[in-house]
């Protein structure tokens, strides 16, 4: 670490967050990007009753709620990716994340339960109106989750504060989702390792300089029932269970880290075939997929930028 680098680790927005600025205003830009931490906590966790996203739950099916600008941006870019991904991504699954219970639960839910709460998903469903600041949800009972974008859309703003107080190179790990400012001070990209889904090591390294590269996963939260049938969290919103689409890791670097937390979510779920199509509709994206015979598919705009661990043989989608 260079003479003017600092680092910072704090818990925000339920998870822990790592960053680690360089520069002569460092220690003020990271104080700065701690608290907007909390102000977006209080902004956008349904689990705050007076935030934008509770009060949205809470008037679900009776009236929409006036929220702020940057809540309505995150809802907006949400939505667009739920249509170019044929609602592969979908902000509306809370009531089936809430069913499914992943910190407590030891077996599925019942299939008829699954069933039930699934008529209640639909990103459809989500009434964004531009002109007057509000947003609402169709029928009662219907909930919104941002877990899939709102740690990309901190990500942004914590880059933005960054860049506000001067600093010039800079990194933040939420939770696994990495967004880089500029490049290290010697010039050199940022080196940020893919997790193996399966052991205690890594995929390979991919180098960023002012993007983001955010991983969704099966392991990163699961259950296993009495039968070792594995359960993890990222859920279709089709099927109401866990998404089985071939895919157990999906990697997006992109500048936008909101555009890269959703589009992991979306591709994941997709599979390979269709997830590459949804990619191609973002020229700023790239990838990297690992399927469940840990093959390893690499978008070609990481050619050459994306470095696979030894032994692992890589193919360019």
């Amino acid at each position: 670490m260079s003479d003017n680098a600092l680092d910072a680790v704090h818990f925000g927005m339920g998870t822990e967050m790592a960053h680690r600025a360089c520069g002569e205003n460092a220690a003020e830009a990271l104080k700065a990007v701690e608290e907007e931490a909390k102000r977006l906590e209080r902004l956008l966790s349904r689990f705050i009753p007076e935030s934008d996203i509770g009060r949205i739950n809470a008037g679900a099916g009776r009236k929409p709620a006036t929220i702020s600008l940057e809540t309505l941006k995150i809802l907006e870019l949400a939505a667009g990716v739920s249509l170019s991904s044929r609602g592969c991504f979908d902000v509306t699954v809370a009531p089936l994340a809430d069913l499914w219970d992943y910190k407590n639960a030891v077996k599925p839910p019942e299939a008829e339960r699954i069933r039930e709460i699934l008529s209640l998903v639909g990103w459809r469903d989500l009434e964004l109106d531009v002109a007057e600041g509000s947003a609402g949800l169709k029928r009662e009972g219907q909930s919104i989750d941002l877990g899939g974008i709102a740690k990309g859309y901190a990500s942004d703003r914590f880059m933005q504060i960054f860049r506000e107080r001067g600093v010039a190179s800079a990194f933040s790990n939420i939770g696994g989702n990495v967004s880089t400012l500029g490049s290290k001070p010697d010039g050199s990209a940022w080196r940020v390792g893919i997790r193996h889904p399966r052991a205690e090591d890594l995929m390979g390294v991919v180098e960023a300089s002012g993007e983001a590269v955010v991983t969704s996963g099966d392991y990163e939260r699961y259950f296993t029932d009495d039968a070792g049938k594995r359960y993890h969290h990222i859920l279709d919103p089709k099927t109401g269970y866990p998404a089985e689409s071939g895919l157990i890791s999906v990697t997006v670097v992109a500048g936008s880290a909101m555009l890269a937390d959703a589009l992991s979510t979306a591709v994941f779920v997709a599979g390979l075939e269709r997830g590459a199509e949804i990619l191609k509709k973002y020229l700023q994206a790239e990838a990297v997929l690992i399927d469940e015979k840990l093959r390893v598919y690499v978008t070609r705009g990481l050619k050459g930028r994306f470095e696979s661990a030894s032994g692992i043989a890589l193919k360019y989608i």
